[in-house]
């Protein structure tokens, strides 16, 4: 399981709306997602060969890097290099990789049937009953490789750290593994990309369906609803959607205060899905009825924005120029300067590929070169806070010959899909 993040908290609920909702399936959605149908059927996971070739590079850069084993808590990273696909939880899962030889798997006695059902490599599971401690297991399989440095993946908690630290005898130097998992997941291969494909095949489907049946009444719930109904009719896995109406189009990510649409309301959803772990990550804005000229010369202001964040991306160009193009574009315009408001507050985009954000990203400090196989989102929005945000959001990936888009960038404002 991987945190929540306030888009997720939000996007979960009724779009910000009743934070004690959960996901809607009202009947009318349901009904209206009928005529719907899968466009996933040929996808396909990544099987067991990619999942032993990860391993094997990570493998070799901790070699070359003199680190003895690498600590994976349940989560993308575990997926990624194990197939192993589980939640977190109070009891500890995880995997220690060595740098030479077999990973080891720690999970709890009882989920070692369910564990091994999504397990893509050779490994030894060695479960761990209620007394017992899952972190004696792992300084155990440390101990039997070389002595050296632990590389920790970066989004494992404190505490498995800590026991496993001095669960060891003699506890060893914790270091980041933050630039493993940059060098093995940043670049994608075309597995990865095909099943990101997919994904942003469904979502740019299901905003399609949502924005043909959005009428005069309803609440961010109702379109929570119809975008639920047609992920999942569509064959993805529903994972967040935001519905952000009239005023609270200017928060990024949502106001618990609810809102309808009605005559001249700015539509915004941000909504994504997964396929086989993969996704998708697209945002529509538009206006329901007429646009005031405020409103056009917004959308207008963004769709250029992502045009040329496009024009921007080139082999070798740091990913922060992107960000600082589109700032200086915004600037010219008199929108405010520094990620400030009202203006662009956020960065143009973010990395995505098993999670919604990952590195690199498209902020103005991020030196990363662009190289052939990084995956981001294209979104630079305008929100006036007060008034109305506008976001559009495509994702695209680097190749050798420039960027390509997952998705074609919205055409104009009635015509946002």
């Amino acid at each position: 399981m991987t945190s929540v993040s306030r888009r997720g908290f939000f996007g979960l609920t009724a779009a910000g709306a009743a934070l004690a909702a959960t996901e809607p399936a009202p009947s009318a959605a349901t009904a209206a997602a009928s005529d719907l149908s899968s466009l996933t059927r040929d996808a396909q996971p990544i099987g067991t060969e990619e999942h032993g070739a990860r391993l094997a590079r990570v493998q070799g850069l901790m070699q070359q890097q003199k680190i003895a084993a690498f600590l994976i808590e349940s989560g993308p990273s575990l997926e990624y290099f194990t197939g192993v696909r589980w939640h977190r939880s109070e009891r500890t899962t995880a995997a220690l990789i060595p740098a030479d030889g077999r990973t080891v798997v720690v999970t709890p006695y009882f989920e070692e049937p369910s564990i091994r059902e999504t397990l893509k490599v050779a490994a030894d599971v060695r479960p761990w009953k209620e007394d017992e401690s899952p972190f004696a297991l792992l300084a155990g399989a440390l101990r039997e490789h070389a002595p050296g440095a632990l590389a920790v993946e970066p989004t494992t908690r404190l505490f498995i750290v800590d026991r496993v630290s001095k669960a060891a005898t003699s506890a060893p130097a914790v270091i980041p593994g933050d630039d493993l998992i940059r060098a093995c997941r940043m670049h994608k291969s075309p597995h990865e990309l095909a099943l990101m494909q997919a994904a942003n095949n469904v979502t740019i489907a299901a905003l399609r369906h949502a924005h043909r049946h959005v009428e005069a009444g309803m609440t961010g719930s109702d379109i929570l609803g119809l975008m639920v109904s047609a992920t999942q009719a569509l064959g993805g896995a529903h994972e967040f959607t935001l519905v952000l109406l009239n005023e609270a189009s200017a928060f990024p990510h949502g106001s618990i205060k609810p809102q309808q649409v009605r005559a001249g309301s700015v539509i915004l959803i941000d909504t994504g899905c997964s396929v086989h772990g993969y996704q998708s990550d697209i945002s529509r804005s538009w206006v329901h009825g007429s646009a005031s000229p405020r409103q056009r010369e917004l959308w207008d202001t963004v769709k250029r924005g992502q045009e040329l964040a496009q024009e921007t991306a080139k082999l070798g160009v740091p990913v922060g120029t992107i960000d600082r193009t589109v700032r200086d574009f915004y600037e010219s315009k008199g929108w405010s300067r520094d990620y400030g408001l009202p203006g662009l507050s956020h960065r143009t985009g973010h990395g995505i590929g098993m999670e919604v954000h990952e590195a690199p990203y498209l902020v103005r400090n991020d030196t990363t070169p662009l190289e052939a196989g990084m995956c981001f989102s294209d979104e630079p929005g305008l929100y006036i806070p007060g008034e109305f945000g506008i976001r559009l959001e495509d994702c695209w990936y680097m190749t050798e010959k420039g960027p390509k888009l997952f998705t074609p960038l919205a055409r104009s404002l009635e015509e946002p899909i």
